[in-house]
């Protein structure tokens, strides 16, 4: 019997693939000049900025120009970016009807999911594709992200949402606007770091969803809608929640030793340690660390961050994972009065600006992104007429 040709080519791709990962693991997918990860040396790097000075020195939105643009801005320049950026907030009232519409029942992901795919409709650059115009979309997104995840928040707990004030950076209008008081300054600082600390993070799940989408020439909107889909996800944006569901179970701090040997000796993963990436400490954490410590000292409240340390602490003694990004950022929001199901939407106010730099990155040069299938089904099989079948 000759070898039919779809077995034949089949066999072919499964020897040309078989060195393959599950989850394509150490694939290079794309050229990208955005994001860098060094995960033996623990250093994250945004177009040649190592991102702890960022953190350090500057602001989220001079971060977002520097991944838009691809360069740190002059004075003037900066100036003028802000008075469109900031300077402009404001939800379309639009969006604020369709957020009086959903169930109660839905999530803060899959209402900000849906959100942003309506922003499009109102946006005054739909469907015009010029770089000029996406970077403007870019913008507008970036900015009614914070404000979506504020009012509907404040609509579920039965309250109205509340207006932006002009010319304050996103951290501090995020807070403003959810909590509806002037945030204090070193709380609107520490914010303002953890934004920058996750605003990109190289070809991640979310990232890729948004490449992969606008590499079908679809628009910005759909692209990020993409993204925000695929952070919704547990395995991707909601892993600080899950460290705050270990703290609250563990309770206190002399608890966390025999409650966290007690979970590896059931070889269960223990939530805000180890990274897909990082072979060492994710140079994340160490700063979301200092100011966890900080803040919550600042409020006076150090359970949670006591309970932090005790785990890190037995962690470290007991196994080789070192404590990722999510270990401390949801302490970090918790401190600053923000509720937990807020920690992944947050994720994605802060991931926006890589999106979308992702996402224009991938129009300057674009091409379908296409990858092969491993095929491990069956050779190929002759049809038989249903009543010769056997049951």
């Amino acid at each position: 019997m000759t070898t039919p040709v779809c077995q034949t080519a089949a066999n072919k791709n499964n020897d040309k693939n078989k060195n393959n990962e599950p989850g394509l693991a150490d694939v290079v997918a794309c050229d990208s000049a955005i994001c860098f990860i060094d995960g033996q040396e623990g250093r994250l790097v945004y177009r040649g900025y190592d991102a702890l000075d960022l953190a350090q020195h500057s602001t989220f939105e001079e971060v977002a120009y520097l991944l838009w643009y691809g360069r740190l801005p002059g004075t003037t320049e900066f100036q003028a970016f802000l008075d469109g950026f900031t300077g402009g907030m404001v939800l379309p009232v639009e969006t604020t009807m369709i957020l009086r519409m959903v169930p109660r029942t839905a999530t803060s992901m899959e209402v900000l999911r849906t959100a942003v795919s309506f922003l499009g409709h109102w946006d005054p650059d739909s469907g015009n594709t010029r770089l000029d115009a996406c970077l403007r979309k870019a913008q507008r997104i970036t900015e009614r992200i914070p404000l979506i995840i504020a009012a509907h928040h404040r609509l579920k707990e039965g309250q109205e949402p509340i207006a932006p004030l002009p010319n304050h950076g996103i951290a501090y209008n995020f807070l403003y606007t959810l909590q509806g008081a002037e945030p204090e300054p070193d709380i609107t600082h520490a914010l303002d770091v953890a934004l920058i600390l996750h605003a990109d993070h190289e070809l991640n799940a979310s990232t890729f969803a948004a490449r992969v989408t606008a590499a079908t020439m679809s628009d910005i909107y759909s692209s990020m809608t993409s993204a925000i889909g695929a952070l919704k996800g547990p395995l991707h944006g909601g892993a600080n929640a899950d460290v705050m569901e270990m703290f609250e179970a563990i309770g206190m701090p002399e608890h966390a030793e025999a409650w966290i040997l007690n979970r590896l000796a059931a070889k269960n993963k223990i939530p805000g340690f180890g990274h897909r990436v990082y072979k060492c400490e994710d140079p994340r954490a160490g700063i979301l660390r200092d100011y966890a410590r900080i803040i919550t000292d600042k409020v006076g409240d150090t359970r949670f961050y006591e309970i932090a340390q005790a785990v890190e602490k037995t962690m470290l003694a007991n196994s080789k994972v070192f404590p990722n990004v999510d270990f401390y950022s949801g302490i970090l929001y918790r401190a600053m009065g923000i509720p937990t199901e807020l920690f992944t939407p947050i994720f994605a106010m802060s991931r926006a600006v890589g999106w979308s730099a992702h996402i224009l990155e991938q129009w300057r040069n674009n091409r379908l992104i296409r990858p092969n299938a491993r095929y491990i089904g069956p050779a190929l099989r002759a049809y038989t007429a249903i009543e010769d079948r056997s049951s």
